[in-house]
Protein backbone atom coordinates (compact mmCIF):
# COMPACT_ATOMS: atom_id res chain seq x y z
CA UNK A 1 0.00 0.00 0.00
CA UNK A 2 1.90 2.90 -1.33
CA UNK A 3 2.33 6.07 1.38
CA UNK A 4 1.10 9.18 -0.35
CA UNK A 5 0.90 11.50 2.69
CA UNK A 6 4.63 11.72 2.14
CA UNK A 7 4.25 12.86 -1.50
CA UNK A 8 5.28 16.28 -2.38
CA UNK A 9 2.64 18.66 -4.73
CA UNK A 10 4.45 18.07 -7.93
CA UNK A 11 4.96 14.19 -7.39
CA UNK A 12 1.30 13.94 -6.47
CA UNK A 13 0.34 15.76 -9.79
CA UNK A 14 2.11 12.99 -11.37
CA UNK A 15 0.73 10.23 -9.92
CA UNK A 16 -2.84 11.64 -11.22
CA UNK A 17 -1.02 12.53 -14.69
CA UNK A 18 -0.42 8.78 -15.03
CA UNK A 19 -3.16 7.23 -13.65
CA UNK A 20 -1.94 5.99 -9.74
CA UNK A 21 -4.33 7.97 -7.79
CA UNK A 22 -7.93 8.81 -8.61
CA UNK A 23 -9.18 9.22 -4.82
CA UNK A 24 -10.25 12.51 -3.25
CA UNK A 25 -7.32 14.86 -2.22
CA UNK A 26 -8.19 15.68 1.48
CA UNK A 27 -5.45 15.01 3.71
CA UNK A 28 -2.85 14.87 1.14
CA UNK A 29 0.21 17.49 1.23
CA UNK A 30 -1.63 19.19 3.93
CA UNK A 31 0.69 21.96 3.83
CA UNK A 32 0.01 23.19 0.15
CA UNK A 33 -2.90 24.96 -1.35
CA UNK A 34 -5.98 22.68 -3.39
CA UNK A 35 -8.19 24.09 -5.84
CA UNK A 36 -11.42 24.23 -7.75
CA UNK A 37 -11.76 23.88 -11.64
CA UNK A 38 -14.53 25.44 -13.50
CA UNK A 39 -13.31 25.88 -17.52
CA UNK A 40 -15.98 27.53 -19.85
CA UNK A 41 -15.64 29.02 -23.32
CA UNK A 42 -14.41 32.20 -23.73
CA UNK A 43 -17.76 34.16 -24.31
CA UNK A 44 -18.71 33.43 -21.30
CA UNK A 45 -15.51 34.05 -19.14
CA UNK A 46 -15.83 37.61 -17.85
CA UNK A 47 -20.03 36.64 -16.95
CA UNK A 48 -18.47 33.77 -14.18
CA UNK A 49 -15.57 36.12 -13.49
CA UNK A 50 -18.07 38.84 -12.50
CA UNK A 51 -20.24 36.40 -10.75
CA UNK A 52 -16.89 34.89 -8.71
CA UNK A 53 -15.82 38.50 -7.61
CA UNK A 54 -20.31 39.18 -6.69
CA UNK A 55 -19.72 35.72 -4.62
CA UNK A 56 -16.11 35.37 -3.36
CA UNK A 57 -17.33 33.79 0.10
CA UNK A 58 -18.08 30.63 -2.11
CA UNK A 59 -15.68 31.57 -5.51
CA UNK A 60 -13.23 32.76 -4.37
CA UNK A 61 -10.63 33.05 -7.15
CA UNK A 62 -7.01 31.97 -7.54
CA UNK A 63 -5.62 32.30 -11.00
CA UNK A 64 -7.75 32.48 -14.27
CA UNK A 65 -5.88 30.78 -17.10
CA UNK A 66 -4.94 31.74 -20.92
CA UNK A 67 -7.65 31.26 -23.34
CA UNK A 68 -7.28 27.00 -24.44
CA UNK A 69 -4.26 27.04 -21.99
CA UNK A 70 -3.86 23.99 -19.53
CA UNK A 71 -0.97 26.16 -17.58
CA UNK A 72 -0.94 28.17 -14.70
CA UNK A 73 1.25 31.38 -14.22
CA UNK A 74 1.22 30.98 -10.59
CA UNK A 75 -0.20 27.68 -8.76
CA UNK A 76 1.98 25.31 -10.12
CA UNK A 77 4.65 24.75 -13.14
CA UNK A 78 4.71 21.36 -13.88
CA UNK A 79 0.73 21.24 -14.17
CA UNK A 80 -1.68 20.47 -16.71
CA UNK A 81 -5.10 21.39 -16.12
CA UNK A 82 -6.62 18.44 -18.46
CA UNK A 83 -4.50 15.61 -16.29
CA UNK A 84 -4.02 16.80 -12.79
CA UNK A 85 -7.03 16.34 -11.16
CA UNK A 86 -8.03 12.79 -10.50
CA UNK A 87 -11.60 13.19 -11.48
CA UNK A 88 -13.53 15.40 -13.88
CA UNK A 89 -17.04 16.35 -14.74
CA UNK A 90 -18.50 17.60 -18.18
CA UNK A 91 -21.58 19.74 -18.00
CA UNK A 92 -23.87 20.16 -21.16
CA UNK A 93 -26.68 22.61 -20.97
CA UNK A 94 -26.63 21.79 -17.31
CA UNK A 95 -26.56 18.69 -17.18
CA UNK A 96 -24.25 16.00 -16.04
CA UNK A 97 -22.28 14.20 -19.52
CA UNK A 98 -20.10 12.16 -17.81
CA UNK A 99 -17.02 11.83 -14.91
CA UNK A 100 -13.79 10.98 -16.54
CA UNK A 101 -10.05 10.69 -14.83
CA UNK A 102 -8.77 12.71 -17.90
CA UNK A 103 -10.09 15.61 -19.46
CA UNK A 104 -7.99 16.14 -22.40
CA UNK A 105 -10.42 15.24 -25.07
CA UNK A 106 -12.59 17.34 -23.79
CA UNK A 107 -10.17 20.38 -23.86
CA UNK A 108 -10.89 23.08 -26.50
CA UNK A 109 -8.58 26.22 -27.69
CA UNK A 110 -11.43 28.75 -26.53
CA UNK A 111 -11.63 26.94 -22.53
CA UNK A 112 -11.23 29.73 -19.68
CA UNK A 113 -10.19 27.57 -16.70
CA UNK A 114 -11.11 29.25 -13.26
CA UNK A 115 -9.08 27.75 -10.16
CA UNK A 116 -10.96 28.57 -7.02
CA UNK A 117 -9.90 28.04 -3.21
CA UNK A 118 -10.87 25.29 -1.52
CA UNK A 119 -11.59 24.40 2.17
CA UNK A 120 -9.19 21.39 2.39
CA UNK A 121 -6.58 24.05 2.31
CA UNK A 122 -7.78 25.28 5.34
CA UNK A 123 -7.62 21.46 6.93
CA UNK A 124 -3.83 21.47 8.25
CA UNK A 125 -4.81 24.90 10.55
CA UNK A 126 -7.51 22.93 11.74
CA UNK A 127 -5.53 20.08 12.55
CA UNK A 128 -2.50 22.12 14.24
CA UNK A 129 -4.72 23.96 16.33
CA UNK A 130 -6.33 20.56 18.17
CA UNK A 131 -9.92 20.59 15.66
CA UNK A 132 -11.54 17.44 14.30
CA UNK A 133 -11.65 16.92 10.44
CA UNK A 134 -13.57 14.16 10.52
CA UNK A 135 -13.61 13.09 6.84
CA UNK A 136 -10.04 12.46 7.19
CA UNK A 137 -10.64 10.88 10.24
CA UNK A 138 -12.97 8.24 8.22
CA UNK A 139 -10.96 8.51 5.24
CA UNK A 140 -14.36 9.59 3.40
CA UNK A 141 -15.15 12.69 1.07
CA UNK A 142 -16.21 15.83 3.26
CA UNK A 143 -20.00 16.33 2.76
CA UNK A 144 -21.30 18.73 0.53
CA UNK A 145 -24.49 19.91 0.44
CA UNK A 146 -26.62 22.45 -2.16
CA UNK A 147 -28.29 24.81 0.38
CA UNK A 148 -31.41 27.42 -0.23
CA UNK A 149 -28.51 30.60 0.10
CA UNK A 150 -28.66 32.84 -3.06
CA UNK A 151 -25.45 33.88 -4.91
CA UNK A 152 -25.50 37.18 -6.32
CA UNK A 153 -26.08 36.81 -9.83
CA UNK A 154 -24.09 37.77 -12.80
CA UNK A 155 -24.42 37.72 -16.83
CA UNK A 156 -25.51 34.25 -17.66
CA UNK A 157 -24.84 32.90 -13.77
CA UNK A 158 -27.05 32.60 -11.24
CA UNK A 159 -27.83 30.16 -8.61
CA UNK A 160 -27.75 28.75 -5.09
CA UNK A 161 -24.56 28.23 -2.73
CA UNK A 162 -22.91 24.94 -1.65
CA UNK A 163 -21.49 24.52 1.38
CA UNK A 164 -18.75 21.43 2.75
CA UNK A 165 -19.72 20.42 6.53
CA UNK A 166 -17.29 19.42 9.59
CA UNK A 167 -18.87 18.07 12.81
CA UNK A 168 -17.73 20.13 15.90
CA UNK A 169 -18.68 20.84 19.59
CA UNK A 170 -19.60 24.11 20.27
CA UNK A 171 -16.30 25.58 21.83
CA UNK A 172 -14.51 23.67 18.90
CA UNK A 173 -16.75 25.38 15.94
CA UNK A 174 -15.88 28.73 17.65
CA UNK A 175 -11.90 28.06 17.64
CA UNK A 176 -12.82 26.69 13.76
CA UNK A 177 -14.01 30.03 12.82
CA UNK A 178 -11.18 32.56 14.54
CA UNK A 179 -8.80 29.80 12.22
CA UNK A 180 -10.14 29.84 9.18
CA UNK A 181 -11.49 33.52 9.21
CA UNK A 182 -7.53 34.27 8.49
CA UNK A 183 -7.77 32.25 5.46
CA UNK A 184 -10.44 34.16 3.19
CA UNK A 185 -8.58 33.12 0.13
CA UNK A 186 -10.04 29.40 0.82
CA UNK A 187 -13.17 30.32 1.71
CA UNK A 188 -12.56 31.75 5.62
CA UNK A 189 -14.88 31.42 8.25
CA UNK A 190 -18.02 29.58 8.48
CA UNK A 191 -21.21 30.52 7.33
CA UNK A 192 -23.31 28.66 9.60
CA UNK A 193 -23.45 26.48 12.93
CA UNK A 194 -26.13 24.68 13.75
CA UNK A 195 -29.35 23.78 12.51
CA UNK A 196 -29.03 22.41 8.79
CA UNK A 197 -32.65 22.80 7.85
CA UNK A 198 -32.17 26.82 8.28
CA UNK A 199 -29.43 26.32 5.04
CA UNK A 200 -32.69 24.50 3.06
CA UNK A 201 -30.40 21.08 4.06
CA UNK A 202 -33.27 18.28 4.68
CA UNK A 203 -31.04 15.05 5.81
CA UNK A 204 -27.58 15.84 6.94
CA UNK A 205 -27.07 11.98 6.49
CA UNK A 206 -27.59 12.45 2.72
CA UNK A 207 -25.14 14.93 1.13
CA UNK A 208 -25.47 16.21 -2.49
CA UNK A 209 -21.74 15.66 -2.77
CA UNK A 210 -19.13 13.56 -1.18
CA UNK A 211 -19.95 11.35 1.80
CA UNK A 212 -21.47 11.40 5.09
CA UNK A 213 -19.52 11.72 8.28
CA UNK A 214 -20.51 10.39 11.74
CA UNK A 215 -22.35 13.61 13.97
CA UNK A 216 -21.00 12.49 17.86
CA UNK A 217 -23.24 13.26 20.80
CA UNK A 218 -22.58 16.98 21.96
CA UNK A 219 -21.64 18.04 18.25
CA UNK A 220 -23.39 20.59 15.85
CA UNK A 221 -22.73 20.51 12.16
CA UNK A 222 -20.31 23.83 11.26
CA UNK A 223 -20.93 24.95 7.26
CA UNK A 224 -18.15 26.80 5.21
CA UNK A 225 -18.72 27.91 1.76
CA UNK A 226 -17.53 25.55 -0.93
CA UNK A 227 -16.19 25.63 -4.15
CA UNK A 228 -18.64 22.52 -5.66
CA UNK A 229 -21.09 26.07 -6.08
CA UNK A 230 -20.03 26.82 -9.68
CA UNK A 231 -21.54 22.99 -10.13
CA UNK A 232 -24.64 23.87 -9.02
CA UNK A 233 -24.83 26.79 -11.03
CA UNK A 234 -23.75 25.40 -13.44
CA UNK A 235 -26.95 22.82 -13.11
CA UNK A 236 -28.90 26.14 -12.71
CA UNK A 237 -28.00 28.34 -15.19
CA UNK A 238 -27.25 25.72 -18.02
CA UNK A 239 -24.32 27.06 -19.90
CA UNK A 240 -24.01 24.69 -23.57
CA UNK A 241 -20.41 23.72 -21.87
CA UNK A 242 -18.10 23.24 -19.04
CA UNK A 243 -15.37 21.02 -17.90
CA UNK A 244 -14.97 20.61 -13.80
CA UNK A 245 -13.35 18.68 -11.25
CA UNK A 246 -15.33 16.12 -9.53
CA UNK A 247 -16.18 17.24 -6.00
CA UNK A 248 -13.34 16.08 -3.72
CA UNK A 249 -10.89 15.31 -6.01
CA UNK A 250 -8.85 18.82 -6.09
CA UNK A 251 -5.46 20.16 -8.31
CA UNK A 252 -2.85 20.11 -5.62
CA UNK A 253 -0.50 23.43 -6.14
CA UNK A 254 2.89 24.67 -5.17
CA UNK A 255 1.27 27.40 -2.91
CA UNK A 256 2.11 27.03 1.06
CA UNK A 257 -1.46 27.53 2.66
CA UNK A 258 0.53 29.73 4.76
CA UNK A 259 0.44 31.85 1.56
CA UNK A 260 -2.65 32.30 1.40
CA UNK A 261 -3.43 33.88 4.92
CA UNK A 262 -4.40 37.06 5.17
Amino acid sequence: MRDWSQYTPAQMRRAIRQGEYQGPTAGLCMCFAQCNLIALPKALAYDFLLFAQRNSRACPVLEVSDAGSRRLEWLAQDLDLARDFPRYRLYEQGELAGEYTDAEALWRPDLVSFLIGCSFSFEGALLEAGLPVRHIEQGRNVPMYRTNIPCRPAGAFYGNMVVSMRPMTPAQAIRAANVTAAMPRVHGAPIHLGDPSALGIRDIDRPDYGDPVELRSGEIPVFWPCGVTPQNVVTQAKPPFAVTHAPGHMLITDIPNSGLKD
